[in-house]
């Protein structure tokens, strides 16, 4: 029996979904994305899809397998493989997902990341599918993560941290901007940046602290994100620290 979507004639195939989303490209939207993606891969292509248009599509197909997501993955088109993230994100929050689903959603994305080598597939999908799966485990993988040669993943080791920030929980945090802060690529450390200023926000002390240890060296545009909702004296006094 063909397995579809509740209430909905929707096949739940990677081939479908692909298909659907082909009927939305145009050639408008085809010349923004070119220039959004980041990646330095040589292969990945854009289809031309709005990615509002990607998410509710994705939505619609938010009970699709793991084998049929992995095969979005394979993908070449950028918003195919942001349909699969978006896919995974979907299903990790829903709260009708086993954990057994969960596990096998965080193992997809670990085991797939690199076909995720945009800082939007990180920040799509990292949050839930990661972090959120960690709350109640152990969190070695992200510092592991996070000492990778891979940007992405370096990325996904801060990102993912946001479900502990939520939830009160900053050393993790902190930590994982450590080993981060000098980072070569700049997507890191914007990165660093806001999910510091995040954590900030549960735990300013501990804000004020990591900035007054490193504020003088960390990277310009790591502070400036970091100190963006502090008040302006405390913005004006770790600016001038910088050389």
């Amino acid at each position: 029996m063909v397995k579809k979507q509740e209430n909905q004639d929707i096949v739940l195939t990677a081939e479908a979904f692909i298909d659907t989303l082909k009927e939305l490209k145009t050639e408008k939207e085809l010349k923004k994305l070119e220039k959004y993606f980041k990646g330095e891969d040589k292969e990945t292509q854009a289809l031309g899809v709005k990615f509002g248009d990607v998410f509710k599509i994705a939505k619609k197909y938010k009970s699709m397998s793991i084998e049929e997501i992995e095969k979005l993955l394979e993908s070449k088109y950028y918003e195919i493989r942001m349909g699969a993230v978006s896919i995974m994100d979907y299903q990790a929050k829903d709260k009708k997902t086993t954990p057994e689903k969960k596990k096998e959603l965080f193992d997809l994305y670990l085991r797939r990341h690199d076909r995720l080598n945009n800082w939007d597939f990180v920040d799509r999908g990292a949050y839930n599918i990661i972090g959120e799966y960690l709350i109640d485990k152990d969190r070695k993988i992200l510092y592991q993560l996070a000492e990778s040669d891979d940007p992405w993943e370096r990325r996904t080791a801060i990102v993912s941290t946001y479900a502990f920030i939520k939830k009160g929980q900053v050393e993790d945090t902190f930590k994982i901007a450590e080993i981060l802060l000098y980072d070569e690529h700049e997507l890191i450390n914007k990165a660093v940046g806001s999910w510091i200023r995040e954590a900030g926000k549960k735990d300013r002390e501990k804000l004020l602290a990591f900035l007054d240890q490193h504020g003088k060296s960390m990277p310009r545009v790591t502070l400036r994100m970091a100190i963006e909702k502090l008040d302006p004296e405390q913005r004006d006094y770790y600016m001038k620290l910088k050389p």
